[in-house]
């Protein structure tokens, strides 16, 4: 090794000859041999990260010793940050590009880099400066304005986004990238046609690029067009797409289109790729329109969820700050659906009959939409707790700062639950209720409320919790607000009877299809009204009709409609339907009321969980049991006796709301009282266990 420090010229011109003549291989062994002899030149090290960079190799080492021995050489730090943005070490990219800035701080190109290190940790508003500083160093640079604009889209600016990217477009019309982004804010923000044509664009100038096709995915999905969505995410994965994202999107599309074994798939691929507990949450949530998994399937499922979940609570709480003999129950709510939305309509004439003397609720919110029913909501609370931007274990210290007794879950496996924050048992007491019928799988929930005919005893095996049965039925509705007419039976008048559901069309699965067939074929010239915001679209009108021909119904026997522009045009849309069918095994709560409440009788099928006997509790206490089938064969049989005296069925049609509403489902002071005895017995059962 030689004394000196430092090479002569004489023995580096060699290596920047080598590297002038880009012959980068042998430049990196004769650099190699350099740094053995020379190791505290900066020089020598800085040809070697050089060659090593334009061979596509690490050159980590080399830059930082290069960065250490040439402190002041603002490049060395800049060319180390690039390196270690592109090994995802952006922490030590923003310290590499700070110490350049410090010496150079008007480079654009180092501000530049030092964006996307701030973008990629999160911190997208200190991003947002540091992009705009560049800007101004270079205005019409197209990378600096397609990051800014990337980072605004991130902050939810779409439409200063959607202005970055068209000045990109403009000084770089063949940046496929820019139309493609283009594309994916236009969709944000609704403009489904120009979001199309845009990303279009980007797949004329690339026709590989991945996120194009995903974008256009998300695109078919806002204009309904669920089978050229899902056309072009395969597309986008075909193309080297291959993210958790995507493939949650795609369980999303093909749970719509009633594809339900391809929603399970792609949800589990997710889940491998991105262990989200939420895409677990949304599995489980899918199993409940699937007729192949049996109950005990689904609480293995849940389980691993409940597993999961308190796998990542470290100190669970054991101690509480609630009284021990409270004048007042503390009860919380944790829900999604603090607004317009079939919980939000359940909860919204329940509550104010809560007595206020012996149960005082607390709400915690966890999706920050209001509406008008989240007003009427409000009142019933005496504090208004938001979860939704608090972390579990936050969240979890907050309710048991609270003081709670009892804690409700009131949303089950749905949308914008908050279900790992009961693994933390931030109160001694926690019960599921309302959201999904169906056990949450997690043993820190001791309670699940249902019914004899809901939750019968024989099924208590189907569930995590221990079953809290209630008198009566487990459920209450209010009436809607807007008088709306019945009018006589409308066969009467037609000359044909008129099934009809307004159901969710994913709960329309093959089977319940096929025997919604055989009910029309055994019923002359009856007809099927469907009704769902799913048949806005003609692409799924045009499905629709095809799996019913399948089984020899013609289109013509098929009423299709979207949805209508307020909720008594809805509801006016009854007067069209004789007789409700209900779908299996998930069945309408919401939407058999409604029924009911217009006069159309419901005709369901028994089942053999929870989620399915909903409808045998509605039922019963709506004094129609007979109107429970227990099969197929049978709910067919039912189906032209009732439609045989058509006298008998506009009796019933004519009495039925008033019957309704006498009974114990529309009687919500008699609930709340039942409600009120089942959540003090939970909390007595609690103190002497």
């Amino acid at each position: 090794m030689s004394n000196s420090k430092t090479p002569t010229p004489a023995e580096l011109n060699p290596l920047v000859a080598l590297y002038n003549a880009r012959r980068y291989a042998e430049l990196e062994g004769q650099a190699s041999k350099m740094v053995k002899r020379y190791p505290a030149s900066g020089f020598a090290w800085k040809l070697l990260g050089a060659a090593q960079q334009m061979q596509g190799k690490n050159a980590l080492e080399a830059l930082q010793k290069t960065a250490d021995l040439m402190p002041d050489d603002a490049k060395a730090h800049s060319k180390l940050g690039v390196v270690q943005n592109s090994l995802s070490l952006f922490n030590e990219a923003v310290s590499s590009f700070q110490k350049s800035l410090s010496i150079e701080p008007n480079s654009a190109i180092t501000l530049n880099n030092l964006g996307t290190s701030l973008r990629h940790l999160g911190k997208l508003d200190e991003a947002l400066i540091i992009y705009r500083r560049a800007l101004k160093l270079q205005p019409d640079s197209a990378h600096i304005l397609f990051n800014l604009g990337t980072t605004l889209k991130d902050l939810d600016q779409l439409d200063i986004a959607m202005e970055n990217y068209r000045r990109v477009i403009t000084l770089k019309p063949d940046s496929a990238e820019a139309h493609c982004n283009l594309g994916g804010v236009l969709c944000s923000l609704g403009q489904f046609d120009e979001a199309l044509s845009a990303c279009q664009q980007a797949l004329k100038i690339n026709p590989r690029l991945a996120e194009a096709y995903s974008n256009m995915g998300s695109i078919f999905k806002g204009l309904g067009r669920y089978k050229a969505a899902l056309e072009s995410y395969h597309h986008a994965i075909s193309a080297g797409l291959n993210s958790a994202k995507d493939y949650r999107i795609m369980a999303g599309i093909c749970e719509k289109l009633g594809r339900i074994d391809e929603s399970i798939v792609n949800f589990r691929r997710s889940f491998e790729m991105e262990p989200e507990l939420s895409t677990y949450s949304d599995l489980l949530f899918v199993l409940n329109y699937s007729t192949s998994r049996t109950p005990s399937e689904c609480l293995s499922e849940a389980q691993n969820f409940g597993q999961m979940a308190s796998a990542k609570v470290e100190r669970p709480y054991s101690t509480w700050q609630c009284e021990n003999q409270p004048d007042r129950l503390r009860v919380g709510m944790v829900s999604g659906d603090f607004r317009y939305h079939s919980v939000g309509q359940f909860l919204v004439g329940l509550l104010p009959h809560i007595d206020p003397d012996k149960i005082e609720l607390i709400a915690y919110p966890t999706y920050s939409q209001e509406d008008e029913v989240t007003k009427r909501l409000r009142p019933s609370f005496s504090k208004w707790r938001p979860l939704y931007e608090k972390s579990d274990e936050d969240a979890a210290r907050l309710i048991h700062d609270d003081g709670i007794h009892v804690l409700m879950d009131i949303s089950g496996h749905t949308g914008h639950n908050r279900l790992p924050v009961f693994a933390w048992k931030p109160a001694p007491v926690q019960v599921a209720w309302l959201g999904l019928p169906n056990t949450t799988g997690m043993s820190e929930i001791d309670y699940l409320l249902g019914d004899a005919l809901a939750t019968p005893e024989e099924i208590a095996s189907h569930f995590s919790e221990t079953i809290w049965r209630m008198p009566e039925s487990y459920l209450c509705f209010s009436a809607p607000v807007n008088a709306i007419d019945i009018v006589p039976l409308p066969a009467l008048s037609a000359g044909h009877i008129t099934f009809g559901s307004f159901n969710n069309l994913t709960k329309m699965n093959d089977e319940v299809v096929e025997l919604w067939s055989r009910i029309l074929l055994s019923v002359p010239d009856s007809r099927l009204y469907l009704k769902n915001r799913q048949l806005d679209s003609a692409e799924t009108c045009e499905t629709t009709r095809a799996r019913f021909a399948k089984h020899g119904i013609t289109p013509e026997r098929l009423l299709l409609k979207g949805r209508t522009s307020s909720t008594p045009e809805h509801l006016a849309e009854y007067n069209k339907v004789d007789i409700a069918l209900d779908p299996f095994p998930y069945p309408g709560a919401t939407t058999s009321i409604e029924a009911l409440w217009m006069g159309v009788p419901v005709l369901t099928l028994h089942g053999d969980r929870f989620v399915s006997l909903i409808s045998k509790t509605v039922a019963h206490y709506a004094g129609l049991p007979d109107w429970v089938a227990t099969d197929k064969n049978d709910c067919v049989a039912k189906a032209v006796s009732f439609t045989a005296d058509l006298d008998q069925l506009a009796s019933l049609r004519a009495g039925l709301r008033e019957q309704v509403l006498a009974s114990s489902l529309f009687d919500a002071p008699r609930f709340t009282k039942n409600l009120a005895e089942a959540l003090w017995g939970m909390w007595q059962a609690h103190m002497t266990s």
